[in-house]
């Protein structure tokens, strides 16, 4: 196990049992070698296609998965069955799944995402545990989502970590802001007009519709 390959804070000792993911094996004549990691995002996948029946069977399906091995994990689900809930299939009874999961990582934190094929509404969900008020794209695989004030530390996390897995996870740039930040400002009050003109025109079609009809 190479020591990028390890989790910060992790002991290993001769003759412990520990779960590890074979990133690939080396075979030179008579002496194998096979490395290994802890560290490796596949390490997850593999724990949760363990823990999670409906996952080996195909029904639920990992689309992403961004780590940052001993502190935060994001996994992007989805369900090939509408009749099955993919977030509470990888949850388990009372937590019972992805707490034996977040056990085998040494208490490792990890965010069960639903994965939303609209690319903004996938942001929403990534940013979580955090509100967001608004996502828009700003150009090729970059965005800015908005967040309540009081929410933004939340939204980016220690060390921008959070925001830093949700980018990981989607695929996309994010440029997280605050609601009272010029950029927001601006963005929430077009939001509002726009909203304003989508009721005035609803109004428009009730009054033409009883005018017909007398």
């Amino acid at each position: 196990m190479p020591p990028q390959d390890r989790v910060v804070g992790e002991k290993y000792a001769v003759g412990d049992r520990i779960k590890v993911f074979v990133k690939r094996v080396k075979n030179s004549g008579r002496n194998s070698q096979i490395v290994v990691s802890r560290s490796a995002a596949g390490l997850v996948r593999k724990l949760f296609e363990e823990q999670v029946p409906e996952i080996k069977q195909g029904i639920v399906e990992i689309k992403s998965i961004a780590r940052e091995a001993g502190h935060r994990t994001k996994i992007a689900i989805v369900s090939n069955d509408a009749r099955v809930d993919a977030v509470g299939a990888c949850v388990g009874n009372r937590g019972a799944r992805v707490n034996a999961v977040v056990e085998e990582l040494g208490g490792e934190k990890i965010d069960i995402i639903l994965w939303n094929e609209d690319p903004l509404a996938f942001i929403y969900k990534a940013l979580s545990p955090a509100v967001v008020l608004s996502v828009t794209a700003r150009g090729e695989k970059s965005a800015m989502a908005i967040v309540p004030d009081e929410k933004l530390s939340l939204a980016i996390g220690r060390d921008g970590q959070n925001a830093r897995l949700a980018a990981r996870l989607t695929g996309w740039k994010i440029d997280v802001k605050s609601a009272s930040s010029p950029e927001a400002a601006e963005v929430l009050a077009e939001m509002e007009r726009e909203e304003q003109f989508e009721e005035q025109l609803e109004e428009t079609e009730i009054v033409e519709d009883s005018v017909e009809q007398e």
